[in-house]
């Protein structure tokens, strides 16, 4: 049920909020079906794992240890990894949410002292970083937390097409049914990399979401 829980769409972190610069890509016919919708969002996840990912696993075997300092170096090396500023304001604005309501939902003092730099400024306070404390502290595994953090940037995708892009609900829950296997071997291929090993050269995506900063499309946070 936790599991469940800190995934759902409706679990108030602000993820509904963002389209990851898939409105700009709709806007410029680049994702404009069921086919292109689907690499978008395999594209999204790849530099989202390579990245996040990597930062994520680290951070929650870091909480397992005790080792704090790690965890505020894994926050550090998810933000330098964000090439533009719509996907830094995403990534900062939920992570502080979930740490703002971990405190009432999984209190525990790792989490209270993050948050606690998250408000001073000591450390940057990234969505995948909040996540693997908090789900370190509720209880749930490894392979779980790194397969909600991808889940969770498929369907803040998959749910903005919704309104922007010419789909179907059926069309959508088949790319998320269809990217079961392929992010279980996502998740062998990456944990046991290193901080050196991170990258989110997806250029495409950064370019859309550059674009969107500036761009005449409001139905997204930009």
């Amino acid at each position: 049920m936790r599991l469940l829980e800190m995934s759902d769409s409706q679990f108030p972190v602000g993820n509904f909020s963002f389209s990851n610069g898939l409105e700009t890509a709709s806007y410029e016919h680049i994702v404009h079906d069921a086919p292109t919708l689907a690499a978008y969002v395999r594209s999204a996840t790849l530099q989202s794992i390579y990245s996040d990912g990597i930062a994520s696993l680290h951070a929650f075997r870091a909480a397992d240890r005790g080792d704090y300092d790690d965890i505020l170096r894994a926050d550090t090396e998810v933000i330098l990894c964000k090439m533009n500023d719509e996907a830094r304001q995403m990534v900062l604005r939920m992570g502080k949410k979930l740490a703002e309501l971990a405190i009432h939902i999984a209190p525990s003092e790792i989490v209270k002292r993050l948050l606690d730099d998250i408000n001073s400024g000591t450390t940057p306070g990234t969505y995948p970083i909040v996540q693997a404390v908090v789900m370190h502290a509720a209880g749930i595994s490894e392979s779980d937390m790194f397969t909600s953090q991808a889940f969770g940037v498929a369907n803040m995708i998959l749910g903005a097409a919704l309104r922007c892009v010419r789909v179907s609900h059926y069309e959508t829950q088949k790319i998320l049914y269809d990217l079961a296997p392929i992010l279980e071997s996502d998740y062998e291929a990456i944990r046991h990399l290193d901080y050196d090993d991170m990258r989110a050269f997806v250029p495409g995506i950064d370019i859309m979401a550059s674009m969107h900063e500036k761009g005449q499309m409001r139905m997204f946070m930009n």
